[in-house]
């Protein structure tokens, strides 16, 4: 592949040297120096409970030590198919310092998807979290001729040829002190920063999934970086929430980030449990997709009646003072207006995220600049950034004191970013994973003969760094006319109405833009039932000709300075939500459009019946 000329490049400092360069010395630095603080906290039944980081290299020890009795060593593969909980870092340290590399796998994800995973990256070992996980792997075992063992971090419940998580650490503790695994920390630390950490699979929008190689170093550099970046300043106590998937690289790394920090790590194993686990863990940072602000931004901003005029009466004053807030100039309210505002409405949405949030960071899909506006004004910051899985994840990140809303920050140290002639972001810097498994065609179509990482995105770079995303290049829409439209910031705008879960927009060959519209059916029947139409099957409800033209007014009222052909013209509201289970949205919650299309064929082709092109 050759580079394409560059039409704006920057180039953040070079990473300096650091001594904890693998994840494994990024490990044992931590429980050397932290005795006191919680390392790890998890949710039993209604209470939580922690683990002291003493607890943790314990178990990490001796689960090493049964991994070891079970043949892994350095260069094979373990893959962990579990939601967040601490089980899945302890073994995930485990695997690292035996010098084994982790496959995870999204616990959403269907038996056959997994099969592939399993073979593709020839995993030795697979651990998972639960009765009902272990149910899929038990169908497609057969399948995965590499596999020895299954190890259940469950109670197995009689159930054979599976291993126990808590034997395991029994069998571990009884090798170790027969004198197995002596040198166990030496080994760990000699580990060298250029070994396998882990293979991430793409969630894969189309095609197969790719495994992505990702180095300890790839890692470790990710982390300092942030570090250095001064992005959060965590301090040991601090308590970060983490229920984005560990399988996925945002969190991933944000945990060892974490962890690096000394923070207590608060696992939710399910998002249903967010909203509670917020009020009772009290985090002061977490990290999150964008669905998560655009829900909570929904679900206030679709308060009816009194309660609707006094939350956009908060917002416009709040929203006065953001500019200042992120200046750093202020750090609460000022003035009468303002301090109505925060009592009467933002300090209640604060105490829903627990009362000490000091920074959200988003990631994984675009934010919207006026949801994040609301969180700044109602005093909760929000930081966004950019990365792929490929580049271990983070390129780009507002940081406190260098935020610009609308854009995903400036590169990390040590980060260059290119944009090329056709507006591609092309990247280079220690954070580049080492390939695809397997697949060096493939690695060759995204890594250049000079190193650039070609992210399939298109963006732009301001004077000072900023970097602005405009939408995947696979994503662009190319009308009839011969028209281009980046679809995914009319998304994100009718995506702010409360009323609007879902969008997406069409218009590839076709003569005119059209979205198909999935409804906040909560927000939706509220309105619905004031205006007199029932609300008892959502089918009806979205077919109902009062509905179609409410929600269009929603989303054409906030597309504003489009170019005609970008317009659309016509929506269909359709009655059920894109979901993981139904194939249209990957793991990490991004829509596959082809799915989607093929889902609503129908629906498409009777928008565009008898069209002509206006584009």
């Amino acid at each position: 592949m050759a580079t394409m000329v560059s039409t704006t490049q920057t180039a953040a400092p070079p990473l300096p040297a650091f001594e904890n360069n693998t994840l494994t010395r990024l490990f044992f630095h931590v429980v050397d120096q932290l005795a006191g603080p919680a390392a790890l906290r998890y949710r039993d039944g209604a209470d939580w409970k922690s683990i002291p980081h003493a607890e943790v290299e314990r178990r990490v020890t001796r689960f090493a030590a049964a991994l070891d009795s079970l043949g892994v060593g350095a260069g094979d593969r373990v893959a962990i198919l579990s939601e967040n909980r601490p089980e899945w870092a302890i073994a995930d340290f485990a695997v690292l310092a035996l010098g084994a590399a982790d496959v995870p796998i999204y616990a959403t994800l269907p038996p056959n998807q997994i099969s592939y995973i399993l073979r593709d990256a020839g995993a030795k070992v697979i651990c998972v979290s639960t009765v009902e996980q272990l149910t899929k792997i038990t169908a497609i075992r057969h399948e995965v001729p590499s596999l020895r063992a299954v190890v259940l971090f469950d109670d197995p419940r009689g159930s054979e040829g599976v291993l126990s998580y808590a034997s395991l650490l029994e069998q571990g503790e009884k090798r170790l002190d027969g004198g197995a695994l002596s040198d166990f920390r030496q080994r760990a630390l000699a580990i060298p920063p250029d070994a396998l950490a882990t293979l991430i699979y793409t969630s894969g929008t189309t095609g197969e999934p790719k495994g992505v190689m990702l180095t300890h170093f790839n890692i470790a550099s990710n982390v300092e970086a942030v570090r250095r970046h001064h992005v959060l300043d965590l301090k040991p106590g601090d308590v970060a929430l983490s229920f984005l998937p560990l399988s996925h690289s945002f969190e991933r790394m944000v945990d060892y980030y974490y962890w690096g920090s000394g923070a207590t790590i608060a696992y939710v194993d399910s998002v249903d449990k967010v909203a509670e686990s917020l009020i009772e863990a009290q985090p002061h940072v977490v990290a999150a997709a964008p669905r998560v602000f655009e829900k909570i931004y929904g679900k206030v901003m679709g308060a009816t009646g009194v309660k609707r005029v006094l939350v956009r009466w908060a917002k416009r004053v709040g929203e006065s003072g953001v500019a200042e807030r992120i200046a750093g100039r202020r750090s609460g309210p000022r003035g009468a207006a303002e301090k109505l505002a925060d009592r009467l409405v933002f300090s209640k949405l604060r105490a829903r995220t627990g009362g000490r949030i000091g920074a959200f960071i988003s990631g994984s899909a675009p934010l919207s600049a006026d949801i994040a506006r609301f969180f700044w004004a109602a005093g909760i910051p929000v930081l966004e950034g950019y990365g792929l899985t490929e580049t271990s994840p983070v390129l780009t990140v507002n940081r406190p004191g260098a935020v610009k809303l609308g854009t995903v920050g400036q590169p990390l140290p040590g980060t260059e970013l290119r944009i090329s002639a056709e507006g591609e972001i092309l990247a280079r810097g220690p954070q580049i994973m080492k390939g695809y498994w397997n697949r060096p065609d493939a690695t060759a179509e995204v890594i250049d003969e000079e190193g650039w990482f070609h992210t399939g995105d298109i963006g732009t770079l301001d004077s000072q760094g900023f970097l602005t995303i405009t939408d995947r290049l696979k994503n662009l829409l190319v009308t009839a006319g011969g028209k281009n439209i980046a679809p995914q910031p009319i998304e994100n705008q009718v995506a702010m109405s409360p009323h609007i879960a879902q969008v997406v927009m069409l218009g590839d060959k076709r003569p005119f833009a059209s979205l198909l519209v999935v409804p906040d059916f909560e927000n939706l029947g509220s309105w619905a039932r004031s205006n007199g139409i029932d609300t008892a099957d959502r089918a009806a409800l979205a077919a109902d000709p009062r509905v179609r033209e409410f929600l269009q007014q929603e989303a054409f009222s906030r597309l504003h300075g489009l170019a005609r052909y970008e317009m659309p013209k016509k929506i269909a509201v359709l009655a059920n939500e894109f979901t993981i289970e139904s194939g249209e949205l990957t793991p990490s919650l991004k829509v596959k459009r082809r799915a989607v299309e093929e889902h609503y064929a129908d629906v498409i082709e009777a928008l565009y019946a008898g069209a002509r092109d206006d584009s």
